[in-house]
């Protein structure tokens, strides 16, 4: 098998190569949006106890590292939104948003979510939604993660010079 030749322009570089060019400004944003989306998870699910939300359901063993990969990653798609020293022409992708609006049914409970229960009813929740929830938490890593390898792999697929003062 002979190695992969070309012209290194044209060739799509590795995610931990794009990884090591962030600058630290993206990091920190990574790490506010991992927090964030935590927080705004966690919280109204009740995965984090506070008076202002209860659980009538507990929740499951798989919930917390469920959410903590997807906080994890929804903060790495964060700062792939945060420009380099260039204009910023990444692909953009609906598949961040929509992984953490899945990761938040995913782990919720089954019959405290509104939508779920106007939909189905207590015991159509309990039978048939929570059930699939596992897979809505695969559902949503992966819809994540491949947001964030599109976004973060793709970032000088078209690079566009930076506008002279």
């Amino acid at each position: 098998m002979t190695p992969r030749t070309g012209n290194p322009t044209t060739q799509r570089p590795s995610l931990l190569n794009a990884l090591l060019r962030w600058p630290l400004r993206r990091w920190i944003a990574v790490l506010f949006g991992a927090v964030a989306t935590f927080l705004l998870v966690a919280i109204p699910t009740d995965l984090i106890d506070t008076p202002l939300f209860s659980r009538e359901v507990p929740p499951t063993g798989w919930s917390v590292p469920a959410l903590i990969i997807s906080s994890a990653l929804s903060g790495l798609v964060l700062g792939t939104y945060i420009a380099q020293d260039r204009i910023d022409e990444s692909p953009r992708t609906r598949s961040g948003i929509a992984g953490a609006i899945v990761t938040f049914f995913a782990v919720g409970c089954p019959v405290c979510n509104k939508i779920v229960l106007l939909a189905l009813g207590t015991s159509g929740a309990m039978q048939y939604f929570e059930p699939i929830q596992p897979v809505l938490a695969v559902l949503a890593i992966g819809l994540l993660s491949w947001a964030f390898y599109r976004r973060a792999t793709y970032e000088d697929r078209c690079p566009v010079p930076a506008k002279s003062v």
